[in-house]
């Protein structure tokens, strides 16, 4: 058992996210076992699961601008933004936390990404908004309230989501680490820019 000043923060474990979903990442499914393992064996007696849940036509999805295709990148709010596949559409099978986990110790299901003209990648802070701004989601606050000092992170995906709730966390003022082996990226391609950025931070890797 950990600490109980330590909480786990397992990042959109999805279906559509795995190979065959439609947004897959590189080997997504390989983390699948180790992380339910880890879950079962309750070492974290603090767990919360982060969930992208888009509304139909969101303003990230390459379908939403004809003659755009995903990958693609665009000016959203004065910010860059890749353009996706539609993904993790609200109450699709994708969508849903991948059923091959049990998720009986999660204490909080974020969801992300709910709004039309907003993307989130990271579970503390929404992307940037219309006025410039990148909204927090209220976690920061939740694991305060609950003695949280230091948060591990894992999930999908590692070049994006994993890697922006990691940043954030530790901007937050929580001491962070990232669990490299239970993480998998979009593609590989963004393995050597996620270590970079996560060394400059100072964020703990293993």
């Amino acid at each position: 058992m950990l600490p109980d000043t330590t909480a786990l923060i397992v990042v959109d474990l999805q279906p559509d996210f795995m190979p065959g979903g439609a947004l897959p990442c590189h080997e997504g499914d390989a983390i699948v076992p180790a992380i339910d393992a880890l879950l079962r064996a309750r070492r974290y007696r603090t767990v919360l699961a982060t969930q992208d849940w888009h509304p139909p036509g969101h303003a990230s999805f390459a379908s939403a601008y004809p003659g755009r295709r995903p990958f693609e990148q665009i000016e959203l709010h004065g910010q860059p933004q890749t353009l996706w596949p539609d993904h993790c559409v609200q109450g699709t099978p994708g969508a849903a936390l991948d059923p091959r986990v049990d998720w009986s110790a999660a204490d909080l299901v974020l969801r992300k990404g709910t709004r039309a003209q907003v993307d989130s990648y990271s579970g503390f802070r929404e992307n940037h908004g219309p006025d410039g701004q990148r909204p927090p989601t209220g976690l920061a606050g939740w694991l305060r309230e609950r003695g949280i000092g230091e948060v591990h992170v894992c999930g999908l995906a590692r070049d994006y989501c994993v890697l922006w709730t990691a940043q954030d966390a530790l901007a937050a003022g929580f001491r962070v680490r990232f669990l490299w082996d239970l993480t998998r990226p979009v593609t590989p391609d963004g393995d050597a820019p996620t270590r970079a950025a996560l060394e400059a931070a100072g964020i703990v890797v293993g």
